[in-house]
């Protein structure tokens, strides 16, 4: 288990570490088929969600403060389903969380995953800006 992470995002990095090459893609491809729709009422909503704006692809993320911490939304095109899956495993493994944990994960923690000998350099810088971006949201929350 990795000691800086939370247990549910440290077990999805403890899964990613058990595969090789193109298994750790289609896992990822796997996570981007799990992430949920968005809700109705945020999807009626849409111009409540920030936009990732140093990200290629149009990711959209929404976090509502609930009692036992914060809750991400993401809305992310299903064709580009390496985003997607990040964005699937950012929110499996973080909602729930306090805005406090949020922002203690390492900017890059992705390569914990192992992600770089998958996916494009553009794809990773991707991934950052979404982790900074929810990192902003989590803060907005303590305010």
């Amino acid at each position: 288990m990795t000691a800086h992470l939370p247990p549910r995002l440290s077990e999805i990095v403890d899964e990613f570490k058990l595969c090789e090459g193109r298994e750790k893609l289609e896992l990822l491809i796997e996570f981007a088929q799990s992430l949920p729709a968005l809700p109705e009422w945020l999807a009626a909503q849409h111009g409540k969600m920030e936009q990732v704006q140093e990200c290629m692809t149009p990711v959209h993320i929404h976090v509502e403060r609930t009692d036992g911490g914060i809750v991400f939304h993401f809305d992310v095109p299903p064709e580009s389903p390496t985003v997607r899956g990040y964005a699937a495993i950012m929110k499996q493994g973080l909602d729930g969380e306090s805005p406090e944990t949020v922002l203690k994960i390492p900017a890059d923690f992705f390569y914990e995953l192992g992600l770089q000998s998958v996916v494009n350099y553009q794809r990773l810088n991707g991934m950052s800006a979404i982790l900074a971006t929810m990192k902003q949201l989590a803060l907005r929350t303590l305010e």
